[in-house]
């Protein structure tokens, strides 16, 4: 029979007069890993955020193994072994400590520490915690040095330390190697083993059936399924999310355009094989590959941040070599990055200024910022992509992180754009967010050409005319989206087809 690890009993919780969480009952198991799926303003973020003592519920209560659990404040909820790594990595390190004081923090901070610091004992106990994760990193090292794929681990790893009765993790595999995740599920497989109570937060089909007992499906603020035994039904459980079924997503390829960029003999790197790519107006050219395999770097060569070892871009007819981001932008091609906390949003500002913000000469008349023109771009960019707020002029903070995504895709595609390359904008986002995103970057697509970087074949498949396979910073496959062999191209992705019988690495 199975402990109950934590029991919430009719959990309520209202912001005004929205009301959030409608009645969430809900039991978790001790040594069992439940995933908990939801789009996007379903609740599941509120619901996180009061057990881990961010809010305070409104009605119900919580039992953390049979006795009240009401923490105050996150610091409490960690105490009593309440421990969550949430979505959004800064949430989880401090960016200008080490490592070491990352991993320590919690400790130095208890009641009866010493005021003094032992630094030589203090990273010898982070190195310890580093390497139940297989972190190979000096402790030394500041964190915002660090790789997106390494803070995220040093924040699972510092909730590792706490020792957790309850683990909570949203979507911690999103900025992952498969490496790197893998090395994630054996941990989670021994904190299954030893009856810690796992709550995954993830819509990722990979990660589901690796690593789920059972799914919890949530939908307009109450639990709406719940899925379990030998053979999980995750398409049952998609359907209690969204409440209908889940439809194939059928791509009609349309007649490509133009050629609007030329790539020619491109090397990312010096030791990596040369490559040429042509995109197109009116297609959608989605880039496949593992965490690593070049396909940031090539964003960031695409948008001046990064250069290349060598090779040309010809971008409608014209040799173009940006030496800025600003170059970038005025010659129309657009980058929205992955680490949307980092690089993309700007927490201080409303809706309508982040999307507004790197054209607002487009927005200004003599010098002088057009307030309609703005508004008027902010509502048209909310109605289209379905964004969830209350107004324009709501705190990018306040959304959801699904919605804080919608309103970045949303920045680049409120103007015109030759060249418009997103990569990872499905990362944290929802199966129906997800559609509603990539259906409005198809219908956007036929003036430009639109480059999207993906690492789950499963998104390239739902928005792609034409999919790509990135491997060792290089182009190794070339696939129309229609009857496409997938065992091929994941086995592309993994690089495991010999060099003989791999497709050209010219790709147009």
């Amino acid at each position: 029979m199975l402990n109950t690890a934590v029991e919430l009993c009719e959990i309520t919780k209202a912001f005004g007069e929205n009301n959030v969480l409608r009645g969430i009952d809900l039991e978790l198991y001790a040594g069992q890993v439940t995933v908990l799926m939801g789009a996007n303003g379903a609740g599941k973020s509120t619901m996180v955020k009061i057990l881990c003592g961010v809010y305070n519920a409104n009605g119900g209560a919580i039992k953390l193994f049979g006795k009240q659990f009401n923490p105050a404040t996150p610091a409490e909820a960690i105490k009593a072994g309440v421990v969550t790594v949430h979505q959004s990595i800064n949430d989880g390190v401090i960016p200008d400590l080490d490592i070491a004081s990352n991993l320590i923090l919690d400790n130095l901070a208890r009641p009866g520490g010493s005021f003094f610091l032992n630094q030589r004992k203090n990273r010898a106990e982070a190195q310890k915690i580093a390497e139940t994760m297989g972190l190979d990193v000096d402790v030394t090292q500041l964190v915002n040095e660090l790789h997106l794929a390494d803070r995220q681990l040093v924040a699972i790893a510092r909730a590792m330390a706490h020792k957790p009765k309850l683990l909570i993790l949203d979507e911690p595999t999103s900025s992952l190697s498969a490496v790197e995740a893998d090395r994630l599920f054996e941990l989670l497989d021994r904190l299954r083993e030893s009856g810690v109570a796992i709550l995954y937060i993830s819509h990722r089909m990979s990660d589901i059936r690796r690593i789920a007992d059972r799914i919890i499906s949530m939908r307009d603020g109450k639990i709406s399924g719940t899925f379990e035994g030998a053979s999980l039904d995750y398409e049952g459980a998609v359907k209690a999310m969204l409440g209908h079924s889940m439809t194939d997503n059928k791509i009609d390829i349309p007649e490509k355009g133009e050629a609007i960029v030329a790539i020619k003999n491109m090397k990312i790197r010096s030791d990596s094989t040369p490559f040429s790519l042509d995109l197109h107006a009116n297609e959608v050219v989605a880039i496949t590959g593992l965490v690593g395999s070049g396909k940031t770097e090539f964003a960031n060569i695409l948008f001046g941040i990064e250069k290349p070892f060598s090779g040309n871009i010809v971008l409608d007819g014209k040799p173009y070599q940006p030496k800025s981001l600003r170059q970038a932008i005025d010659a129309g091609v657009f980058l929205c990055p992955k680490d949307r906390a980092s690089n993309a949003v700007v927490q201080d500002f409303d809706i309508t200024k982040n999307i507004s913000i790197p054209f607002l000469n487009r927005h200004s008349n003599f010098s002088f910022l057009n307030f309609a023109s703005e508004h008027k771009t902010a509502n048209q960019t909310i109605s289209d992509l379905g964004i969830i707020c209350q107004r324009n002029s709501d705190e990018i903070g306040s959304l959801s992180g699904g919605n804080q995504q919608k309103v970045m895709i949303g920045r680049w595609l409120a103007q015109a754009s030759n060249l418009l390359v997103l990569d990872e904008p499905f990362q944290g986002v929802d199966i129906k967010a997800r559609r509603d995103i990539g259906k409005k970057i198809r219908q956007t697509a036929s003036k430009r050409a639109t480059l999207v970087l993906v690492a789950e074949i499963d998104e390239a498949l739902e928005i792609a005319d034409r999919i790509i396979v990135m491997t060792d910073h290089t182009i190794v496959g070339d696939y129309q989206n229609k009857n496409i062999d997938i065992g091929q191209v994941l086995s592309k992705v993994a690089g495991q087809l010999s060099q003989s019988t791999e497709l050209s690495a010219h790709a147009t």
